[in-house]
């Protein structure tokens, strides 16, 4: 199982600005590729499947914005956050027409790229939802219903699996009681806690000193994954 949220390239002729935002979204554990140009992009982008491309309008030879109109061609579900001078309000118009997903305007807060990076992936990674995932010793089969472990094959119920996948898919995110509750039409917190405490032995090595499957206390549970 991968250990990233999604692979993003990272495209701009500036060095400075690709290194940090390269830096700052692996930090944020996501997987980063860089292109110093479109040329660079496009062989990249023939060979390695990304999930989201951030890219610099303003380069050499060729701009962002007839990249993006060759990717869209061929790519239209790829989606495309450029990177645009301050002001120019006409690029960004002309972007979004080519078929660009968001924009954002030099300089920016790497924090805010991140939100947009998030928002997009939050629709476009709908399809694509994990359904098989190592979690430690633990083998997950969403579409079975089944966890191996240590050669022992768990069965997962409804509730379970609606859970598991939840958590897989928004892996680090803290859920509340009340967050799993409507997931599962239960209100009832000390059912919850059953069910979560079901999930750990079959997940967890040592259930009763959780790895994986945390408690944030006085807040709910967090699935982290390695």
């Amino acid at each position: 199982m991968h250990k990233y949220l999604a692979h993003i390239l990272v495209v701009d002729d500036d060095d400075r600005i690709r290194d940090l935002v390269k830096q700052y979204l692996i930090d944020n554990k996501y997987l980063v590729t860089t292109a110093k140009d479109a040329f660079e992009a496009k062989e990249k982008i023939e060979i390695i499947k990304f999930d989201l491309i951030v890219l610099d309008i303003m380069m050499p030879k060729k701009s962002g914005l007839e990249l993006t109109s060759e990717i869209k061609k061929k790519e239209a579900n790829l989606p495309i956050i450029l990177l645009t001078a301050k002001g120019l309000a006409d690029e960004r118009v002309t972007g979004l027409e080519f078929g660009a997903d968001d924009y954002l305007s030099k300089p920016f807060e790497p924090k805010e790229l991140l939100l947009r990076i998030k928002n997009i992936l939050n629709k476009t990674l709908v399809r694509t939802k994990i359904s098989k995932i190592v979690v430690g010793i633990s083998s997950i089969d969403l579409d079975k219903h089944t966890i191996d472990k240590n050669g022992k094959k768990y069965k997962i119920n409804k509730a379970e699996k609606i859970i598991l996948e939840k958590m897989i898919n928004s892996s680090g995110k803290n859920f509340s009681r009340q967050e799993i509750g409507k997931l599962i039409n239960i209100d009832k917190e000390r059912s919850i806690d059953v069910i979560i405490t079901r999930l750990r032995q079959k997940v967890e090595t040592d259930s009763k000193n959780p790895q994986y499957l945390q408690t944030i206390r006085g807040s709910g549970y967090v699935l982290w994954i390695e």
